[in-house]
């Protein structure tokens, strides 16, 4: 719905709560969608998940419990989404990307799945990315389709993820390059080309 004027444009952007709740306890008691956010029928959204101003999550695609889909983030079919992560504002998740738990993806972050677009290729193919658990993408990072960003993985603000990353790895770059090895809690513990053999920092040994 678009509103003219500006008391139109006051009452768009203005939150109406009393609406979000009531739309909020059609899908389930404990899932929060802003009333300017977009949730097609046949989405699947777990208990304690907010989908914030503009989101769009699509028919088929699947966010766990305890997430937050920040502003204007697009959420595509057969899209995967798992618990308790945090999609800042102006992601979009296509189809074919697969994001486990406990994954952190910043602001602006962008995913593919085409290695060969063209507006024309009617006959184009899905390749599907991997993030697995406890992964964070920082803000403005590209992940180019078909690679995996192992557990605890960290990928630096405005890097383009071409290749894998190895759990607990941290890149950074235009292409992504190697720079470290960081701790489940995100510190870095190495800056050796090897990973060693305790990936713990010292506060949390």
């Amino acid at each position: 719905m678009v509103l003219r004027g500006s008391s139109g444009l006051r009452a768009m952007y203005e939150p109406n709560w009393t609406w979000f709740a009531s739309v909020s306890r059609m899908l389930q008691p404990d899932i929060r969608v802003h009333p300017t956010a977009i949730v097609e029928d046949g989405a699947d959204i777990g208990d304690g998940t907010s989908v914030w101003h503009h989101a769009h999550v699509r028919e088929g695609a699947k966010v766990g419990s305890n997430c937050v889909i920040g502003k204007n983030v697009y959420v595509d079919t057969q899209a995967v989404v798992g618990d308790r992560c945090k999609l800042q504002n102006n992601v979009s998740v296509y189809h074919g990307v697969h994001i486990g738990d406990d994954v952190f993806v910043g602001p602006s972050a962008t995913f593919t799945n085409d290695l060969v677009p063209r507006a024309f290729n009617a006959d184009w193919q899905v390749v599907e990315t991997q993030v697995h658990d406890g992964a964070s993408i920082g803000a403005n990072a590209t992940i180019v389709c078909g690679v995996t960003l192992g557990e605890y993985s960290m990928v630096a603000a405005g890097a383009t993820v071409t290749h894998d990353v190895a759990a607990h790895q941290l890149v950074a770059g235009t292409p992504a390059r190697h720079l470290g090895w960081v701790c489940r809690c995100g510190k870095v513990v190495s800056r050796d080309a090897a990973a060693p053999i305790l990936l713990v920092c010292e506060s949390c040994a």
